[in-house]
């Protein structure tokens, strides 16, 4: 089955959870059905909505009877222990001949390289969160044919970038959306050890939240609950912006309610190729409406949407639409406990060096008095973010000049943009080519931006890549990356493992609020839109600082100098009490993420964990003296381990 607008291939994707969701599915007006097994993709938190090897085959035989096309979506990130299991389903899924894999970690590109797993199609899932076309660029160098474009996308720049690098794309335009960016959701995997990156978010996201900032609270109910993406009148701009493949969303969905809604999008393509001029935008629209599950929006697609991004039906809908059951309730961050720490350090024990490793000391500052205070005390590296937390400014060449000039043995690096678009890249070229020679390397957190300065400078990627295994590693190896930031979301036997056969020097981060959710969506227009409702100060950080209020906490969420808002831990991650643990064959950097800390703050931090990188015994006596500045202490994600059974 296929479809053609002069001469432009447009594909209809439809979802399939369940066998009998695709049988019904491959009676329907679609072109291609994607779906996941048992193991390694995007919705394990329910089992029953996987299909088993012997069901996949199955599947594939009744859709290529009919000439539609199959897709399975390999696309969660994988850890250590699950390489051989992917590289043994891999294979299968070639040897039944399957159309497709979508796929969020790299390494399983890596391994598609090393075992020449080639006969099928390979789709980049909006996991990856594909945004500039130096991204797109290095992934058709490793085979894939299409990308599905980050969620952040507008069409005009979608367009771009098909023209730009002739991959076809694919674009979401129905069902359920998510206000964080693309993989860059940590926030139910550091409560829980659930990553929305491994197909298990608790949805945080759909929480009742308060807002609270200048000592006011404003009466805001689910402000990071998005409403669903509804491009139904939009058929006409998104062949325009030549956009291949028509996806929507819906897996777990009832099968009459998916059925219904891809047959009425199926029938509208085909109203629009027969008759461009008289299409009807609205024809069947009201039946759409009616049957929806949250309110509609059109999310990025022409413009950003600001607050009307934010569904108010039935919120907070963390709720699975087969069962009605809620994700979660609003959760205290876990605490680092004395149990906490034996469990890491037993599990840590199996996996360390005899000998105890000198660690080196890195610091992510906001601003020139946080990276000079880092000179003065020595620390190995610091880190200078082109994203700086307001109300601090990017560094001045003056004091950048000065930084480079005092700097003794201290590395300066250059922290890049987590997300980059073309305007950005086309900045920090001209900035570079005047200006590199004062840093030592980059910070990265994109693919786009390692394939772009991989060849010119030593590049740290960051844990926001999601280097999650060592063959992922070796994708970023081969391009240039020389050390590797751990995830934040990794186990902790997962971290042993990885450190244990990564071959190049990692970067562990072991204190500071961390960053958990990243957003193009600007929580801070909320204070503009509503009245407070009462009086109440912030306890932790400054007022002027916006924080999202539970009875179980409060995070903060700070604003840069691009609008991106970036939402931090309300506790102190710290493996303090730990670093005599942290002992492996290989260099490992511990880094402080101290961008929210006031330099006194951060003096103190600094100072205690090179006392404790000195003189490792001593580093549970210096926890037992430490107090936080924040709501307490927390190991996150390493409070977990990966259950291999």
């Amino acid at each position: 089955m296929s479809r053609l607008f002069n001469g432009k291939k447009i594909e209809l994707l439809a979802p399939a959870g369940t066998m009998e969701t695709f049988k019904s599915m491959v009676k329907a007006n679609c072109d291609a059905i994607y779906f996941g097994g048992k193991t390694l993709n995007m919705r394990m938190i329910r089992k029953g909505f996987n299909f088993s090897n012997e069901e996949i085959h199955e599947a594939l035989n009744m859709a290529h009877g009919v000439d539609k096309k199959v897709y399975v979506t390999v696309n969660n990130l994988l850890n250590d222990y699950e390489i051989n299991e992917a590289t043994e389903y891999l294979d299968f899924l070639q040897s039944i001949h399957v159309d497709g894999i979508i796929v969020q970690d790299l390494g399983i590109l890596q391994i598609c390289k090393d075992h020449h797993f080639n006969k099928f199609e390979i789709h980049s899932s909006v996991m990856m969160n594909v945004h500039n076309i130096e991204f797109v660029k290095a992934l058709k160098e490793f085979g894939v044919s299409r990308v599905v474009l980050s969620r952040e996308m507008d069409l005009k720049t979608a367009r771009n970038l098909q023209n730009q690098t002739d991959i076809e794309t694919e674009y979401f335009v129905h069902g359920d959306m998510c206000t964080v960016n693309g993989a860059n959701c940590y926030y139910s995997s550091f409560i829980w050890g659930n990553s929305s990156n491994r197909g298990r978010c608790f949805k945080p996201c759909r929480w009742a939240y308060r807002i609270k900032k200048e000592g006011s609270v404003f009466p805001t109910e689910y402000p990071l609950a998005a409403k669903d993406m509804y491009m139904y009148e939009h058929i006409p701009e998104l062949i325009e912006a030549c956009v291949t493949s028509f996806k929507i969303e819906g897996r777990m969905r009832d099968t009459d309610f998916i059925v219904d809604l891809v047959n009425t999008y199926g029938e509208a393509i085909d109203r629009y190729i027969e008759d461009p001029i008289g299409f009807d935008r609205k024809k069947h629209a009201d039946k759409l409406f009616e049957s929806r599950k949250r309110d509609f929006t059109t999310a990025y697609a022409f413009s950003k949407p600001g607050l009307d991004f934010i569904n108010t039906r039935y919120e907070g809908t963390g709720k699975f639409y087969s069962t009605g059951k809620v994700f979660s309730t609003p959760t205290e961050e876990p605490e680092l406990t004395d149990h906490v720490i034996n469990m890491i350090q037993t599990e840590l024990s199996e996996h360390s060096s005899q000998s105890i490793s000198q660690h080196k000391l890195s610091v992510k500052v906001n601003n020139y008095n946080q990276a000079k205070l880092c000179i003065e005390l020595g620390v190995d590296r610091v880190y200078l973010p082109c994203e700086v937390l307001l109300p601090d400014q990017f560094l001045t060449l003056e004091q950048l000049q000065h930084l480079a000039n005092t700097k003794n043995t201290t590395e300066l690096y250059l922290a890049l943009p987590q997300m980059m678009d073309e305007l950005q890249f086309d900045r920090l070229d001209h900035y570079l080519a005047k200006h590199g020679h004062l840093f030592d390397g980059l910070l990265v957190s994109n693919l786009g931006a390692v394939k772009r300065y991989g060849p010119k400078y030593r590049i740290v990627s960051d844990y926001n890549v999601n280097i999650y295994n060592h063959k992922a590693a070796e994708f970023y190896q081969g391009l240039g990356v020389s050390e590797y930031t751990v995830s934040i979301e990794t186990k902790v036997n997962e971290l042993a493992k990885f450190t244990t056969l990564s071959e190049n020097p990692v970067e562990l981060i072991v204190h500071g609020p961390l960053k958990v959710m990243y957003l193009d969506h600007n929580l801070y227009e909320n204070t503009k839109a509503f009245n407070p409702i009462e009086q109440g100060d912030n306890k932790y950080v400054d007022n002027s600082i916006l924080v999202l209020m539970t009875d179980r906490g409060e995070n903060p969420v700070y604003i840069d100098q691009n609008l991106k808002n970036h939402l931090f831990t309300s506790k102190e991650f710290c493996l303090l009490p730990l670093l005599d643990s942290l002992s492996f064959d290989k260099l490992v950097s511990l880094r402080i993420e101290g961008q929210t800390y006031t330099p006194d703050e951060l003096r103190t931090i600094v100072e205690i964990y090179q006392m404790a990188i000195a003189h490792p015994s001593k580093c549970k006596d210096l926890f037992l003296g430490m107090k936080s500045s924040r709501a307490g202490f927390t190991a996150g994600s390493l409070s977990y381990k990966f259950n291999m059974e």
